[in-house]
């Protein structure tokens, strides 16, 4: 262990430290303060001579007379299968008043890059009980599906939703049974103290805490400590999946906020800045998290990522959204007008897109028709929307029936099958009745995303007749 009494300037989260030996990238580092307290640190830049460390708890009360140790070693995770249930801060200490963790194994956080040749592919469906996702952006295991989100949106909600819903659903026949379990890893992110406040009596009030391991950053925490949190969990999903073959869906926001930290951190070391002022290496470092996601070939488990991000200004082609939809397989759009309407979720389903959906839709009746009319729904919205701004210039009364007929399709579209709320856990053969519903009302030859025998099996007669007497 090498200790030094030769920092040369504090700047924001960074401390800068003289060396006469060589250090490593990414070393933790303790700090202690004149006043006896012990502050944890990793390498930020290594040079000849120099090194820049951030602090993770900030460098409040650091001075020139503060000592500086370096432990040899990366920052590690403890894992065990005893963390489903417990709630850490940031950086991975226990604060639920439960005792300390007593690990199987200390995992290093920076995660093993899976190798390409072993990655399985996604093709398996998981019910997030959302029928704008299940029915129309199904989420597949081992994806990495990040929600669109804005200011003042509600996606804290749709996240605790989607964390107490989500299930994988039974095996098909044939299949090795083991490693079903299902755990959630929950990472947040600069929230408030209210926000916190208002997961945990959520995770609590239903249950899901049980399966969970939740990570916990406050915005009054560092912003260092947010690149860290993470890593944290994602390193403890990768313990469960891979080696207690868990699935695992991981859920982190808010990404906007872990972005901001880099730009801090980026300023204080005095970076050229990239685009708005963001780290030029924000892609590579995203894509870092991003890629954690996957199923390896030869094990049960699997890691499934719902990144979420409020777009600044609700501006999708700000760096932050721009770079997570090239490195994800789609994205899931809150919609403020939805929102301003009153309904839960808010999703608009004509934005969103699951790249991965038709592979993961299941057999039987969860495949059999399940991509067919989700065609058709989309479709038939889209030319919905269209005519709504037709209406707009001509009025209601100068449209045929057909168009008319379009129009009512996309107002119940919008009412019964996005607008389920936030407490409404629908399995997806319950998505596809509504679907099925909402079909009925326009007119079979206008079905021409579906097959005949499909039409002929599902296709309600009395939906027609309903519409008709309306």
């Amino acid at each position: 262990m090498k200790e030094y009494q030769t920092i040369t300037e504090v700047s924001g989260p960074l401390v800068f430290a003289e060396v006469d030996e060589p250090v490593g990238y990414d070393e933790i580092v303790e700090i202690e303060t004149p006043d006896g307290r012990t502050l944890r640190g990793q390498v930020l830049e290594s040079s000849e001579g120099l090194v820049s460390i951030q602090v993770f708890e900030g460098t409040g009360g650091i001075d020139r007379n503060a000592s500086v140790r370096f432990l040899g070693e990366t920052m590690k995770m403890p894992v065990t299968e005893d963390l489903l249930g417990r709630v850490l801060d940031g950086s991975g200490n226990p604060i639920d008043g439960g005792p300390e963790i007593v690990p199987e194994d200390r995992i290093d956080i920076v995660g093993e890059a899976i190798n390409p040749y072993s990655r399985e592919y996604p093709e398996e469906f998981i019910q997030t009980g959302v029928s704008a996702i299940d029915g129309m952006n199904t989420l597949v295991r081992g994806q990495k599906l990040p929600i669109f989100s804005g200011s003042g949106l509600p996606h804290n909600e749709l996240a605790l939703q989607i964390a107490r819903q989500a299930t994988v659903p039974e095996e098909e026949e044939g299949n090795d049974e083991e490693g079903s379990e299902f755990a959630v890893i929950f990472g947040a992110m600069g929230i408030t103290q209210e926000e916190a406040n208002e997961f945990m009596q959520d995770f609590e009030r239903t249950g899901a805490l049980e399966r969970s391991v939740v990570f916990m950053n406050l915005a009054d925490d560092p912003a260092v400590e947010r690149t860290v949190t993470p890593r944290l969990a994602l390193t403890t999903a990768e313990y469960l999946a891979f080696e207690k073959d868990y699935h695992v869906l991981v859920i982190l926001t808010d990404i906007t906020n872990y972005c901001e930290a880099l730009r801090e951190i980026g300023a204080a070391r005095e970076e050229v800045p990239g685009r708005r002022g963001y780290p030029g290496y924000m892609y590579t470092d995203l894509a870092q998290l991003y890629e954690r996601a996957g199923r390896i070939d030869g094990r049960e488990g699997s890691v499934t990522q719902i990144p979420i991000l409020s777009m600044p200004g609700d501006d999708d082609t700000h760096p932050i959204p721009d770079l997570t939809g090239y490195i994800t397989e789609g994205q899931i759009v809150m919609d403020r007008s939805l929102n301003s309407q009153g309904f839960e979720p808010p999703i608009n389903v004509s934005p969103s897109l699951s790249r991965l959906m038709d592979d993961g839709i299941g057999e039987g009746l969860t495949r059999g028709d399940h991509g067919d009319v989700a065609d058709q729904l989309f479709a038939a919205y889209a030319e919905g929307k269209d005519l709504r701004d037709l209406v707009n210039i001509v009025g209601r009364e100068a449209l045929s029936e057909r168009d008319n007929k379009y129009l009512d399709f996309a107002d119940r579209f919008e009412s019964e099958f996005v607008d389920q709320g936030f407490d409404t856990n629908r399995t997806i053969e319950e998505t596809l009745e509504i679907g099925w519903d909402l079909l009925s009302m326009l007119p079979e030859e206008e079905l021409n995303r579906i097959g005949e025998d499909l039409i002929a099996e599902h296709y309600r007669e009395e939906e027609v007749e309903a519409v008709q007497a309306d």
